[in-house]
C-alpha cells in the first residue's frame, strides 16, 4: 500500500492538522502557479560564521571488522596464529585455518619474537589451509597477490602455496624453499579466475615453523606497502574529509592500561596504545578488540597517519586517559602509569612531528616517511563517565603536551551522551578549566535530529569549540540521512562554534556487524555507500568558507497531548512488577492489576521470560533485552501510573513505559540501565531511542521501588519512592524544513542547501538579498522514499545532478519530498 503524506508528517512529528493551518495562513493567491509553501531569504550584505577547511571528517574505529577483513587489505585470518579465547570465547589460534596432518600451535621460546607469541609447527607431509574472511579469499581474474611468510626448518623443507576453491585451481602453485633459522620468504601468484570463496594452502614436505603467513592483493591504495583495500579507501577519499579521528572509540578507554610485556603477563585486553601498533608488523603486537574479536594492528599509527596524508586530511588521534568508558567506569590511580602514558603521548607526537634525528622521528622515517605528518590536534580520552576523575588526568596530560608542544589543541570531551549530569559536569568543568574544544558523542532518533537543529544556537560563543565527533540517527534508511542533512544545516550555521563534526561509525562488514547504523558497508568482494554517506559525501564536498546569513518561513506544529498505553520492561535483568495502577485525571481507575491471578490484562513481545510469581508479574531472563509488556489502550491520555518494581538480579535496574502506541513508539523512564549506573527517560520513534532527561544513580537488587509518573498534556513529571526525581515537556517541534547558505571563496558560488524531511514537495519562495547572480544553478539533488536503503545491488539514495535555469534574484523552486537539495549559484 502507498505510503500517505499524513502518515509520514505523522512520523516526523508532524500532522495533518498542522498542513492545514499552514495552507491557511498563506492567503489565496490570484494564480495557482504563485503559491509558495515556504520562503528563503538570504542576506548576503552580512558575513556570518567562517567555516574551517577541516568542518567535516570521519571517525575511523575497528568495529565490524573495519581493519582486519576491512579496510586493512590482508586477505588471511589470523596470519599469526595469535587468535585467544581472550578475544572471544568460541576462538583458538586455529581458528579460520584448517589443518591436514600434523599442525600445532606452539608459545615457546622458538617464536620469531617476544611479542609475536605464537607461532605454528607444522609435521612433515601436512598441511593447513586459511578461509579468510566472509565466504573467502576474493581473487580477481588476472590480478597480481602477493605471499609472504616467516618459517624456519632447520633441515630444510619445501613449502608448496596453492590458491585453490571448490571448483579447483586460481593460480598456479607456488614452492618456496626453506632452510635455517626464521627468514622471511616470498611469491607471487596471478589469480587465473574470479573466486570468492578462495582458500590458502600451505604444505609443507618436512618439519618446519610458521608465523606471519600473509597474502595481500598487489593493488592496494595508492600501491602502498602493508596497504589498505582499494574501493573502501577510495570511498573514503571520495568524501574528501578534512580530518580523521582514529583509532576509537571504545578501543581507546577500555580494558587494562598496562603494556603488552612479560611484566603484565602478555596482557591482552588492553586500551588503544600506539607504540604497539608501529615498526615492523610481524614485531606488533596483538589486542583483544573490546568489540568481541582479535586485532592484529598491522593497520597501526603509521599507516593511519600515512593514509590521513594520501587524503589530504588532518590526522586527529585519541590517546587513553586511564579513566575507562563503555561501561567499563574505571579510573586509573596508578602514578608511575599515568606518567607513562603522559609520555607516550608526547613521544606520540615527537613520532608524528619531531625531525628524522628524533628518537621517534627516526622510527617513522625507518618506517619510509622521513618528514613530519604535522600533527596539529590530539583528543585525550573517550566518553569517560566519571567526569572528575576524567578531567583530573586530562589537566596532567595537557599540562605535559603544552609544554613541550604549545602549539597543539588539545581535546576533552563531555561524556557519551547529549545532555545529563555526566554531560553537565564535564562542561563545567571543560570550561573553568578554559580547554580547547570538547569531543560530543550522541546516537538519536531521527526526531531528535529534526527537533535540535538549534543545539548550537545558544553555546557560548566565547568558550571551547565543540568536535562532534560521533553522531548518526540509529539508521540507514533515507528518513535517517533526512534528518541528519537538517542537523547538518545547523552545525553550518554555528560554524563559529562547532569546528569539527563526523559521523560514526565509518565501516561495517555485513558478515561481522557488532553496532548499526554505519556510513560504509561491504564484504569481501564489493563495497556500497549508504544513505548517509551520500548526505556526508554532498556536505564534504560543497563546504563553503563562510556562512551567508538567511532565514526560512516554519512549518507550523500543532501537537496534541501524550498518548498511550502502559509497559513493564527489562533489559539483561530480572525484575518483579506489582501494584499497577492508572488513573485517569479525574481519578477514574483505567486499569488496576496486583497479579493475584493472572497476567490476561498484558500482551508480551515475545522476549524474555514472564510469569506470576508469589503475586508479582516476574521476567527471570537475565540475557533477555527489552522484553516489554504492555497494557491498557493508545489513546490514553492525561493519567497518573503506579507501579513497585524490584530488581531480583542482573546486570541493570527496570523499565517502566508509558505514551506506549506501538513497539517502536514510546516513552520509557529506565531506571539503572547502562550497566546500573544511571537512569534515563528516553523516547522511541519509530525504532530509534533518544534520550529527554538523565542522571546519575543504580537501583539496589531487592529493595522494592515505588515509581508513579504524571502525565498532563505533553508535561511529564517523575516520582521515585515520593520524591519528585525530574519533569520533562516533550513539545519541541520537529520542523522538516532547514536551510543553510554558504559562500564558496574560490568560486564566488552561493550554495543554497536545503532538506525538505517530509512527503510533500515544497515551493519556495527565495529571495538572494539583491545579489547579482547568473542566471542557472548547478542542482544536486538526493530524494528517494524515506523508507529506502542502499545495498549492495540497489541504491536508490544516489545525487542527481541537474541545471536549474530561472535563477533571479527572487525567484521560485520545488524541493521534492523527502530530498536534500543544493544549488550552487555563481555571483557576477
Amino acid at each position: 500500500m502507498p505510503r500517505t503524506a499524513a502518515r509520514t508528517r505523522w512520523r516526523l512529528g508532524l500532522t495533518t492538522t498542522a498542513l492545514l493551518t499552514a495552507t491557511a495562513l498563506v492567503p489565496a493567491p490570484a494564480h495557482a502557479e504563485d503559491v509558495t509553501d515556504y520562503a528563503i531569504t538570504v542576506d548576503p550584505s552580512t558575513q556570518g560564521a567562517k567555516i574551517d577547511d577541516t568542518m567535516y571528517g570521519v571517525f575511523f574505529e575497528d568495529i565490524n571488522r573495519a581493519a582486519d577483513g576491512g579496510l586493512y587489505a590482508e586477505l588471511v585470518q589470523n596470519r599469526s596464529f595469535e587468535y585467544s579465547t581472550a578475544d572471544n570465547g568460541s576462538y583458538t589460534p586455529l581458528t579460520s585455518w584448517t589443518a591436514g596432518g600434523t599442525a600445532q600451535v606452539v608459545n615457546d621460546a622458538g617464536r620469531l619474537n617476544e611479542r609475536n607469541r605464537n607461532y605454528l609447527s607444522l609435521g612433515a607431509g601436512s598441511s593447513i589451509t586459511n578461509a579468510g574472511y566472509n565466504t573467502g579469499i576474493r581473487v580477481e581474474q588476472g590480478k597480481r597477490y602477493d605471499f609472504s611468510v616467516w618459517a624456519r626448518a632447520e633441515s630444510g623443507s619445501t613449502l608448496t602455496v596453492a590458491l585453490k576453491d571448490a571448483a579447483g585451481t586460481l593460480a598456479t602453485a607456488r614452492q618456496v624453499a626453506v632452510k635455517g633459522g626464521w627468514a622471511k620468504y616470498k611469491a607471487t601468484f596471478t589469480a587465473t579466475r574470479t573466486s570468492n570463496r578462495g582458500r590458502l594452502t600451505v604444505a609443507s614436505t618436512n618439519a618446519a615453523a610458521l608465523d606471519e603467513v600473509s597474502l595481500f592483493p598487489r593493488e592496494t591504495y595508492k600501491n602502498q606497502p602493508n596497504g589498505l583495500r582499494k574501493d573502501l579507501a577510495e570511498k573514503i577519499a571520495a568524501l574528501k574529509p578534512g580530518f580523521v579521528r582514529f583509532p576509537g572509540g571504545c578501543l581507546v578507554n577500555t580494558g587494562s592500561m598496562e603494556d603488552y610485556s612479560e611484566a603484565s603477563n602478555w596482557q591482552r585486553k588492553r586500551s588503544y596504545q600506539w607504540k604497539d601498533t608501529v615498526g615492523p608488523v610481524e614485531e606488533r603486537a596483538t589486542n583483544a578488540n573490546f568489540w568481541g574479536y582479535n586485532q592484529s594492528y598491522g593497520l597501526g599509527y603509521y599507516e593511519y597517519f600515512r593514509f590521513s596524508e594520501d587524503i589530504g586530511a588532518m590526522p586527529l588521534p585519541v590517546v587513553p586517559a586511564l579513566v575507562t568508558g563503555c561501561g567499563q567506569n574505571k579510573a586509573t590511580d596508578d602514578e608511575a602509569l599515568l606518567k607513562r602514558h603522559i609520555q607516550d603521548t608526547l613521544d606520540l607526537i615527537e613520532f608524528a612531528n619531531g625531525p628524522a634525528t628524533s628518537t621517534w622521528g627516526k622510527v617513522r622515517a625507518r618506517m619510509g616517511h622521513p618528514k613530519p605528518f604535522h600533527l596539529t590536534h590530539i583528543g585525550v580520552g573517550n566518553e569517560e563517565n566519571l567526569p572528575k576523575e576524567f578531567f583530573a588526568r586530562f589537566q596532567q596530560f595537557r599540562t605535559a603536551i603544552k609544554a613541550k608542544y604549545p602549539d597543539i589543541t588539545v581535546i576533552s570531551n563531555s561524556g557519551p551522551d547529549d545532555a545529563g549530569t555526566t554531560f553537565d559536569t564535564a562542561w563545567q568543568l571543560n570550561r573553568e578549566g578554559k580547554v580547547d574544544m570538547v569531543d560530543e558523542h550522541y546516537y538519536n532518533s531521527p526526531t531528535w535530529f529534526l527537533q535540535n537543529n538549534d543545539r548550537y544556537d545558544s553555546y557560548d560563543r566565547n568558550g571551547p569549540k565543540v568536535f562532534l565527533g560521533e553522531y548518526a540517527s540509529q539508521g540507514n534508511a533515507w528518513k535517517n540521512g533526512l534528518t541528519e542533512a537538517a542537523f547538518m544545516t545547523g552545525l553550518e550555521r554555528n560554524a563559529d562554534v562547532v569546528k569539527l563534526a563526523s559521523y560514526a561509525p565509518l565501516l561495517a562488514n555485513e558478515d561481522y556487524v557488532q553496532w548499526r547504523p554505519d556510513m560504509i558497508w561491504f564484504n569481501n568482494r564489493a563495497s556500497w555507500n549508504s544513505a548517509n554517506y551520500e548526505v556526508q559525501k554532498l556536505f564534504m564536498n560543497n563546504v563553503g568558507d563562510r556562512v551567508v546569513p538567511s532565514k526560512a518561513t516554519t512549518t507550523p506544529n500543532v501537537s496534541g497531548p501524550i498518548t498511550g498505553a502502559v509497559g513493564l520492561s527489562t533489559w539483561a535483568t530480572s525484575a518483579a512488577y506489582d501494584d499497577v495502577k492508572v488513573t485517569s485525571a479525574d481519578g477514574s481507575t483505567l486499569l488496576s492489576d496486583d497479579f493475584s491471578s493472572d497476567a490476561s490484562k498484558w500482551t508480551t513481545s515475545g522476549r524474555g521470560s514472564w510469569s506470576i510469581q508469589d503475586g508479582s508479574y516476574v521476567q527471570t531472563d537475565t540475557a533477555a533485552e527489552n522484553t516489554m509488556v504492555t497494557a491498557g489502550d493508545p489513546a490514553w491520555k492525561d493519567y497518573d501510573l503506579h507501579v513497585k518494581a524490584t530488581k531480583k538480579s542482573g546486570k541493570e535496574g527496570f523499565l517502566v513505559a508509558f505514551g506506549v502506541k506501538d513497539t517502536g513508539n514510546y516513552y520509557w523512564w529506565n531506571l539503572g540501565g547502562w550497566n546500573n549506573t544511571q537512569s534515563a527517560i528516553e523516547q522511541a520513534v519509530d525504532g530509534g531511542k533518544g534520550t529527554l532527561m538523565t542522571k546519575a544513580g543504580s537501583i539496589e537488587t531487592g529493595r522494592a521501588y515505588d515509581i508513579d509518573i504524571k502525565v498532563r498534556g505533553r508535561q511529564v513529571t517523575l516520582f521515585l519512592d515520593g520524591e519528585e526525581w525530574g519533569s520533562f515537556k516533550d513539545d519541541k517541534p520537529a520542523e522538516p524544513f532547514r536551510q543553510v547558505v554558504t559562500k564558496d571563496a574560490r568560486t564566488g558560488d552561493l550554495i543554497v542547501k536545503v532538506v525538505n524531511a517530509q512527503a510533500a514537495e515544497a515551493r519556495t519562495a527565495v529571495d538572494l538579498g539583491g545579489a547579482k547572480v547568473a542566471s542557472t544553478a548547478r542542482v544536486t539533488t538526493l530524494a528517494a522514499d524515506e523508507d529506502a536503503v542502499n545495498t549492495e545491488t540497489d541504491t536508490p539514495v544516489t545525487p542527481v545532478t541537474s541545471t536549474f535555469r530561472g535563477v533571479t534574484g527572487k525567484f521560485t523552486y520545488t524541493f521534492p519530498a523527502n530530498s536534500v537539495t543544493f544549488l550552487r549559484i555563481k555571483q557576477k
